[in-house]
């Protein structure tokens, strides 16, 4: 089933560099502000290869063929040179990563881990039966990342994958001892990150055999590995290839575009967060609360909780979406609790798989996005009326300065909801889950030259 593999990874030299100074958050949680401050903080950090300011006169995309200049092209001239001036240095074996973190839910006092390792991943196309998404991807983000990684030819932060193993053995192989890390650094979330590499080749090859029975779920990086399996085939041999065997008799790739990075975490394990992603709607004509809300209440029962503050809030949805489907809409008049009413709901959605039917996003984004504010399945994912947003306060304070017509806020998916539509060959919608925190990237590259 699953095949993994160690590589030589390409890491920044801590003699040259402080970590905390050039690692970031992935790519996609990257905000405006936190981009400034990343270019900011050193003239090596990530964020100048995985997310670089435009310039004025850059070409609009990376094809086939020299190029003006781009943020793509400027990622390829640092990362080539960060690594010929020794700002990055390669190890000298293939190895992984035993990767944990140690963190606080928001809203939780509770400190808790989560550990995995970082390895190849074998790229398999979904209908193998091998890797499963478990929600839909969004097309601008796929162009961005696909043209980055026709630039640079590497991959700069893990995907994350999920598998179940309640045996625990990459757990026991890699978090038995008492070894010591050989990178840690907190980030400005206040989670704790903790970096050992493994090299032993038994180690490597009993941890290999694990993994082969093991089917592989994305937890969080839909776009990167379907942007790294487009490039795959791209890059493919006329000529099916054997795995090369390292040295040291480790197994790797048939060919290098073959894998990506990856994280893996085992769903039987502690420490898997899942946070809720809230739903912002802009740029509607002529939307009014009170209208919306009207009709809204042939499928919701709907109360009126005035105005509250953003923590009370989702206090009071957790409450109500713990017995049935619940979400609040926070639109400039106050907030309002909607609860669903089954027999409606279920009349409604009869055309959608009953999996999906289920999931409080799915009744949010078929009822309430496309049937009663009319935005189209197109425009939700070109992101043409509906920003995602993970912060409850801030989701709401964009209705009240005016830069939204309402907000929707929500409570979580599950894990046993993700895995049975995953599993299931179904898709949840754009954005469903939020696994907290994120992978750091920068913590190690893997560069296919």
């Amino acid at each position: 089933m699953a095949r993994i593999y160690p590589f030589r990874a390409w890491r920044y030299n801590t003699s040259r560099v402080r970590i905390e100074d050039v690692a970031t958050q992935p790519y996609d949680k990257i905000t405006p502000p936190m981009q400034q401050a990343y270019h900011q903080r050193s003239p090596y950090n990530l964020v100048r290869i995985i997310l670089g300011l435009p310039e004025l006169f850059d070409a609009p995309s990376l094809q086939n063929g020299d190029q003006p200049s781009s943020v793509y092209t400027r990622a390829a001239r640092d990362f080539a040179e960060w690594r010929s001036q020794g700002i990055l240095s390669r190890e000298k074996d293939p190895c992984i990563f035993a990767y944990s973190q140690r963190f606080t839910v928001p809203g939780s006092a509770a400190a808790i881990e989560r550990r995995g390792f970082i390895a190849l991943g074998e790229l398999a196309d979904y209908g193998q039966g091998v890797v499963f998404p478990h929600e839909q991807t969004l097309p601008k983000p796929m162009s961005d990342r696909l043209n980055l990684l026709r630039a640079t030819r590497a991959h700069f932060g893990p995907i994350f994958m999920l598998y179940s193993d309640p045996a625990q053995t990459a757990e026991r192989l890699l978090f038995s001892g008492t070894s010591i890390p050989d990178l840690e650094v907190t980030d400005e979330f206040g989670v704790y990150h903790r970096l050992s590499r493994v090299s032993d080749p038994g180690t490597i090859n009993m941890l290999a055999a694990a993994m082969n029975d093991t089917k592989l779920i994305i937890a969080d990086g839909h776009h990167r590995y379907e942007t790294a399996l487009q490039y795959s085939r791209e890059h493919a041999p006329t000529r099916p290839a054997s795995g090369e065997r390292s040295s040291t008799s480790l197994r790797l790739p048939p060919f290098p575009e073959a894998a990506a990075m990856m994280n893996f975490v085992n769903m039987d394990s502690d420490g898997l967060a899942i946070l809720p992603t809230h739903r912002v709607v802009f740029g509607l004509q002529d939307f009014a609360a009170n209208s919306f809300l009207e009709q809204a209440q042939a499928y919701f029962d709907i109360e009126n909780l005035g105005r509250m503050e953003a923590e009370d809030i989702t206090s009071r949805l957790a409450k109500a979406g713990a017995k049935q489907t619940a979400f609040v809409a926070a639109a400039s008049s106050g907030c309002y609790l909607l609860k669903a009413k089954p027999a409606a709901v279920d009349d409604a959605m009869r055309a959608v798989p009953e999996r999906l039917r289920k999931l409080d996003i799915s009744r949010l984004h078929c009822l309430v996005l496309e049937k009663l504010l009319d935005i189209s399945p197109e425009a939700i994912r070109e992101q043409a009326n509906l920003r995602y947003q993970r912060d409850a306060a801030e989701a709401m304070e964009q209705v009240a300065e005016g830069r939204a017509n309402i907000a929707f806020l929500v409570n979580p998916a599950t894990l046993d909801q993700l895995r049975e539509v995953a599993f299931a060959g179904e898709r949840m919608p754009q954005r469903s889950t939020e696994f907290y925190p994120k992978l750091l990237s920068g913590l190690a590259i893997y560069a296919l030259d």
